[in-house]
């Protein structure tokens, strides 16, 4: 595919406690079951974004830092989409580990030139597991020369301005987006 991929691994897992990427889910630790599920995409390049390169991140993946200060996800986003090489830039967090290759696969045939694709639930956009058009970067700098960081937020004025497509998600395609933020997630699910 013409994309570019990002794994957002930048959290600081203070819900956690520990570091989320290392955790081991169905036997494998979410980086890595993250970063296979990006590659079997087959994307032009994959980030992995951060405050730090990991330890764990692969030689032939590329570290992109998150410009100081660190303002989350929107951070590692803004850095990447300034650095990929494709059209658009498929985001998905580290902590999402139900997310599909179908599901993927599904959100990049929606995407068009200058038009990426987020998912949403009810009235929440799923801003990590979406695909960005290089366009979008303009939106990312102003929100984060401004006060509001909110991923949410700029979800919707992208979603606003048609450089993102809303796809509504079903009630089946709703676990997909679950996450692990705390060791009791890991029990439940």
């Amino acid at each position: 595919m013409n994309i570019s991929a990002v794994l957002l691994a930048g959290g600081e897992s203070r819900r956690m406690g520990k570091d989320k990427a290392t955790l081991l889910f169905r036997g494998k630790p979410l980086w890595q079951i993250q970063l296979e599920l990006l590659r079997r995409l087959e994307p032009k390049e994959i980030f992995v974004s951060g405050r730090t390169s990991p330890i764990w991140r692969p030689a032939d993946v590329q570290f992109v830092v998150d410009d100081p200060p660190s303002r989350g996800p929107m951070s590692g986003l803004a850095a990447s989409l300034e650095q990929m090489r494709a059209k658009h830039l498929l985001a998905l967090a580290i902590d999402m580990p139900f997310i599909t290759e179908g599901y993927l696969s599904f959100l990049c045939d929606q995407i068009e030139p200058g038009r990426g694709v987020v998912a949403k639930i009810e009235d929440r956009f799923e801003p990590l597991a979406a695909i960005y058009p290089h366009e979008a970067l303009a939106n990312f700098k102003r929100a984060l020369s401004g006060t509001d960081f909110s991923m949410q937020t700029v979800a919707g004025c992208l979603a606003a301005e048609g450089k993102l497509r809303v796809v509504p998600v079903t009630s089946q395609e709703r676990k997909l987006f679950l996450n692990v933020n705390e060791l009791a997630d890991l029990a439940v699910l």
